[in-house]
């Protein structure tokens, strides 16, 4: 691999705040411990030496261990932030100053800054890019594309940069091959469903300190994030209802005991409605104009655009601010519905996002498919590919390990008999 690229240094909020920021990442770190124990390989057999690794990803003591794991694996890493909301200051502060890592991210920062942040990542010309919602690679072939030469493959974390990618890929557009982290069954199995579930109920609660018992709870989306959202805000209480345009996940969740209904139908009767679909407006102005007075709403997946903001502001004729993170829109009907986080992600943007025990599979995951990028990535199509088995199985097995689970192994038997069809009934 070739040298690193001079950068920019950093652009961070406070760099005073490292030595915190390193004490939110020690943090983390004791519920990673698969993270450590690649992180503990790599360092001893630098498999990503001189690799240029450009990554767009939500600034988090999570997020911290895979930068650190990285680096030590040899990786030149330059990182910005997947989202104007979800940087931990503190967090950006370490990584920048004490650990060396190149960080472009600001709690807060406008779009403007957020897009010139991601082009710092893209003056270090990436080897490899790491994304969460496709917008390093959207940006690096729409406005970048004297760097794609440099470019030997990417990953992918989450639902809505997939479908971004392979709509790319559909079109032709895209221009180098994408490992798809978020399809490793130990990434939305786990990250999407409980970490998702966990830290949106978490968010929503941080931002309006509501109690969720005896609450209409609305789900627009029953992937694995809404399967997730919907089992913990039973736990807590509510009635679930589940919003769907795809007929098979509709009826799983009406097996799985939850109302199935039209938003439209929904919305006069919600007290609490949350996206989580990876599309946009989702929630649109049909149903903003039947929502009762007092309603939240509030966004789980990746980009602000499930909620039609125009169409709320349009109708609205005062905002207010009642609490961080709480838009409260008076409209002209007199009614208050009360949007959460901007319409950005309600987990990081007034959470913390998932818990560190979730991302270390999903981490884990982009480091080893980072490893697989630097050895094999001349064997890989232009194309979006799954997660290798092999990855996901390694994954599964470091974790059991670490939490002192063992499991049962086919005998010889067992398997010669699973690989034939000679036996039948007997």
């Amino acid at each position: 691999m070739t040298n690193v690229v001079n950068v920019a240094e950093s652009d961070v909020a406070d760099p005073s705040l490292a030595g915190e920021g390193q004490r939110l990442i020690d943090w983390a770190a004791r519920e990673m411990p698969v993270l450590r124990i690649i992180r503990e390989r790599f360092a001893r057999e630098r498999p990503l030496e001189g690799l240029r690794l450009g990554a767009c990803l939500h600034v988090t003591s999570e997020t911290a261990n895979l930068a650190i794991t990285l680096k030590a694996g040899g990786a030149h890493v330059s990182l910005c932030a997947s989202n104007p909301l979800s940087t931990q200051d503190a967090v950006a502060a370490a990584l920048a100053r004490q650990h060396g890592i190149p960080t472009f991210a600001v709690k807060g920062e406008d779009s403007a800054r957020y897009y010139a942040h991601i082009q710092s990542v893209l003056d270090a010309r990436p080897q490899v890019t790491m994304d969460d919602g496709a917008d390093l690679v959207a940006e690096l072939h729409k406005g970048r594309r004297e760097l794609l030469e440099d470019v030997i493959a990417g990953t992918e974390e989450t639902t809505t940069g997939v479908i971004r990618l392979r709509a790319m890929a559909r079109d032709g557009a895209l221009r180098f091959p994408i490992i798809a982290v978020n399809e490793a069954l130990t990434k939305h199995l786990f990250d999407n469903r409980y970490g998702t579930g966990q830290s949106t109920i978490d968010g929503l609660i941080r931002a309006t300190n509501v109690l969720l018992a005896g609450k209409t709870f609305v789900v627009c989306g029953y992937g694995w994030c809404g399967r997730g959202l919907a089992s913990r805000a039973t736990g807590l209480g509510a009635h679930v209802i589940v919003t769907e345009v795809d007929p098979t996940r509709a009826l799983e969740a009406v097996m799985d005991g939850y109302r199935v209904m039209p938003l439209a139908e929904a919305a006069p009767n919600a007290d609490i409605v949350i996206t989580v679909t990876g599309d946009i407006n989702v929630i649109d102005r049909g149903a903003i104009e039947r929502f009762k007075d007092g309603a939240i709403i509030a966004n789980s997946g990746h980009f602000n655009d499930e909620i039609n903001l125009a169409a709320i502001d349009d109708l609205s004729v005062e905002v207010t601010a009642p609490r961080t993170f709480v838009q409260s829109h008076r409209l002209r009907d007199g009614r208050t519905i009360h949007v959460l986080a901007e319409g950005r992600l309600v987990n990081l943007g007034a959470a913390e996002g998932h818990p560190a025990a979730v991302m270390d599979m999903s981490f884990a995951n982009q480091a080893l498919c980072a490893e697989h990028i630097a050895k094999h990535h001349k064997d890989l199509a232009l194309a979006v590919h799954d997660v290798p088995q092999e990855i996901d199985r390694e994954v599964a097995r470091l974790k059991l390990q670490a939490m002192g689970i063992s499991i049962d192994t086919l005998t010889d038997e067992q398997q010669k008999y699973l690989a034939s069809w000679e036996s039948g009934t007997t």
